[in-house]
């Protein structure tokens, strides 16, 4: 999926299991993450939110405005007496040509534990 856009963003489906752990707890199990592929950037793995233990996750009030893709909000998660702030991004409404990571999770990979298998 291509956005109306000379940035280029492209969205396929991740082949296989990706499981997300932080402080030990597995906060995603899913067999349906998407990959986002941006210009030249490193692949982004997104989750769908029905997948992820949304007990672990606050909103925080940070926002941040992507060009390509719209607005993205983020979450703060804590697991084991451990907390790490702003860990998750997701855009509850993106752009059209990026409409498939609506109700997906992002994570910083320095923050969290990203299995895939």
């Amino acid at each position: 999926m291509k956005p109306d856009s000379p940035h280029g963003i492209v969205i396929t489906p991740h082949p296989g299991r990706v499981t997300v752990l932080f402080a030990g707890r597995t906060v995603v199990d899913t067999t349906r993450a998407l990959d986002l592929a941006e210009g030249a950037m490193r692949p982004v793995i997104y989750v769908p939110r029905e997948d992820a233990d949304m007990a672990a996750f606050t909103p925080t009030p940070r926002h941040t405005h992507c060009p390509f893709k719209g607005e993205a909000s983020y979450f703060t998660l804590a697991a084991e007496g451990r907390e790490a702030q702003n860990a998750v991004w997701s855009y509850e409404a993106p752009l059209p040509g990026v409409s498939a990571i609506a109700g997906h999770l992002a994570f910083y990979p320095d923050q969290v534990d990203i299995r895939q298998g």
